[in-house]
């Protein structure tokens, strides 16, 4: 899986996601959102190449999905917003869709499964949208997403296969190599793959020679599934420490199947024991309290997963867990 030099844009069934759509992005959400600071990990470079962490912790729902609903909310026509929003959701990308539509004022509706933490389904409700509990599986919250657009007519807001949400993303690539212009390695956490295609095609385009590589967790990790299948394929969703990068692609994926198998230049899996390694260092090492999902680079890192051969940016995409669960990973006992 390794991109072209000199691509800028990628076609695909629902339009093309390069430079031009990511930079647009950026210039739509400038004062939405936070341009999170890149810092030098001086734990992580110790061993060698230098290691810069992206901070998506820093936004202020809590994660790097404010970016690609804020642009899809503010690329909607006004009916299509005044109908209100709904989306199938892990978590953070219900509250950055619940943040955004408050911004502009109107109603959203978040499914979610059984499996998403009580305290994500709680900071959802904090920010006025509507919670449907939905089976045990994001799939199974997709079914009431479609029937919500169906018979109520709202405009969906998908998680990760749609445009101007992979452009949102993208800005974070944008800003990374704006920060680290010799940048040689991105390390990105990869589930439905919108933060890690967007990622990839801002970086690729801006520093073609650059590496992106995707990591999830060994548990449930369906975008590596399918890329190994050459085509999306349902994969159980299960419960596991990165419970941000539950769910499916989605067997009709449109958009980042493609955008993943053509720019990405590998995938890391890591086991449970690896993301709760990766959650205690940067709270140690680093002071941040993050989510299983956005340790997962960090985790690679220390598990020797990935060689790196000049400046590495990690993103860190999220620091949305439980206290509690937070508190019993520091301590040893997951």
């Amino acid at each position: 899986m390794v991109v072209a030099a000199g691509l800028s844009q990628v076609p695909c069934g629902d339009g093309a996601v390069g430079l031009a759509t990511i930079e647009a992005a950026q210039a739509r959400i400038a004062g939405e959102v936070l341009r999170t600071p890149l810092i030098r990990s001086a734990a992580l470079s110790a061993a060698g190449s230098p290691v810069h962490l992206k901070l998506e912790t820093h936004q202020g729902t809590g994660s790097f999905k404010l970016r690609g609903a804020t642009n899809a909310v503010l690329s909607l026509d006004p009916p299509a917003r005044a109908r209100g929003l709904v989306t199938a959701s892990t978590g953070n990308h219900g509250r950055a869709l619940a943040h955004a539509a408050r911004a502009q004022g109107v109603r959203a509706v978040i499914c979610m499964s059984r499996l998403v933490p009580a305290n994500k389904v709680a900071a959802v409700e904090a920010l006025g949208a509507e919670v449907r509990i939905v089976g045990r599986s994001q799939d199974e919250a997709q079914l009431e997403v479609a029937r919500l657009v169906r018979e109520e007519g709202l405009t969906e807001v998908p998680p990760f296969d749609h445009a101007a949400v992979v452009a949102g993303q993208g800005t974070i690539g944008l800003e990374i190599v704006a920060d680290l212009a010799d940048v040689a390695l991105v390390l990105v956490p990869l589930s439905g793959g919108g933060l890690a295609a967007g990622v990839a095609a801002a970086v690729k385009g801006l520093r073609p020679q650059a590496r992106v590589i995707g990591v999830s967790m060994r548990r449930g990790a369906a975008m590596q599934a399918s890329l190994a299948a050459g085509r999306p394929v349902a994969v159980e969703e299960v419960e596991t420490l990165a419970d941000s990068l539950g769910g499916g692609i989605g067997l009709d994926n449109r958009l980042t199947f493609a955008l993943c198998r053509d720019l990405l230049d590998g995938v890391v899996l890591l086991d449970e024991a690896e993301i709760a390694a990766g959650i205690r260092h940067v709270f140690a090492a680093e002071g941040e309290v993050v989510e299983g999902a956005g340790a997962v680079g960090i985790a690679a890192l220390l598990a020797g997963k990935v060689e790196a051969h000049g400046p590495v940016a990690v993103v860190v995409s999220g620091g949305n867990i439980d206290a509690a669960a937070h508190r019993r990973i520091i301590e040893g006992a997951a």
